[in-house]
């Protein structure tokens, strides 16, 4: 499938999630269950689903302080979960380059969302650092997925 492709499962279902409130669990599985993935697209998708959900409180703050004169609560659920993925892919995915990360972000935007959302995207990440990390989270503490 691609790491592309996997992305934009991972956003998808991410998507799903904050939309439908639904069984994290038992979404991820339905999602896995595609026989075109490959065990690195299934992987892949779960480590990114999993990560943000765990880091969704540091994620949301870093888009709260970012994201001037916004609040989380007006970004569409398309944009916020291209952020979070973006975010979390700078900030805990040493395996995946910063302009990468952006630049996929924004094809995501700008295909699933509006004609402003791949600028907006760009412009929020392009700020996003690793010393956005919360204090108690170690330069080590990176995941592995």
């Amino acid at each position: 499938m691609g790491r592309r492709a996997s992305r934009e499962t991972a956003m998808k279902l991410l998507y799903q999630l904050e939309i439908q409130k639904t069984d994290r669990d038992e979404q991820i599985n339905m999602a896995l269950e595609d026989e075109s993935l490959t065990k690195n697209d299934r992987e892949y998708i779960k480590g990114i689903v999993d990560g943000v959900y765990e880091k969704t409180p540091v994620l949301d703050g870093i888009i709260e302080k970012k994201a001037t004169g916004w609040k989380i609560n007006r970004l569409s659920k398309i944009d916020l979960s291209v952020l979070r993925i973006g975010i979390y892919e700078i900030l805990y995915r040493d395996d995946i380059p910063f302009s990468v990360s952006v630049n996929e972000a924004v094809e995501l935007a700008k295909k699933y969302s509006n004609e402003d959302a791949g600028a907006f995207v760009n412009g929020l990440l392009a700020k996003v650092s690793k010393g956005d990390l919360p204090q108690e989270t170690s330069a080590n503490e990176v995941d592995s997925q």
